[in-house]
């Protein structure tokens, strides 16, 4: 799956869609769409406060940047939860699982060995052939005999 293709599955056929699963190029094309229009957002914002007076404050356009990046992640933030899930799915793993690691992730001593959980699960290559969550998103003809 190509940049392109991920972006719009992702926020156009699978935007708050939890089941199913996730191939971690799809993952992984999205996670770079998220961070390069995040660094777009950072980058004008800082360029609109570059451009303001001193005297007068932070403009008013900086504040509207602002407003727009905040805008942009809240939009992201249910695309975001669904494409992990539906990762977490891929690797046959529950997403009782996200949750508990999420969780886990909020507490200072404990958050950098769930963050680092989640990143490896993200990395790691997802079931071959179907699981219990759906058929193979990268070989999706291949039929398991029993689902369990």
């Amino acid at each position: 799956m190509g940049f392109t293709e991920a972006v719009r599955t992702v926020l156009t056929q699978k935007y708050a869609t939890f089941s199913g699963r996730a191939s971690r190029s799809e993952f992984w094309w999205f996670q770079l769409f998220y961070v390069l229009v995040g660094i777009a957002l950072l980058i004008v914002a800082i360029l609109a406060g570059a451009f303001s007076d001193i005297q007068d404050g932070p403009s008013s356009l900086l504040f509207a940047f602002g407003g727009v990046g905040g805008l942009f992640a809240l939009a992201m933030f249910l695309p975001q939860i669904s494409l992990q899930v539906r990762r977490f799915h891929d690797r046959n793993i529950s997403a009782w699982w996200y949750l508990a690691l999420f969780i886990l992730n909020m507490i200072p001593a404990v958050g950098f060995i769930a963050g680092l959980a989640m990143l490896v699960i993200t990395l790691l290559r997802g079931t071959e052939g179907p699981n219990r969550f759906g058929p193979d998103p990268l070989r999706p003809e291949a039929r398991a005999e029993v689902f369990a």
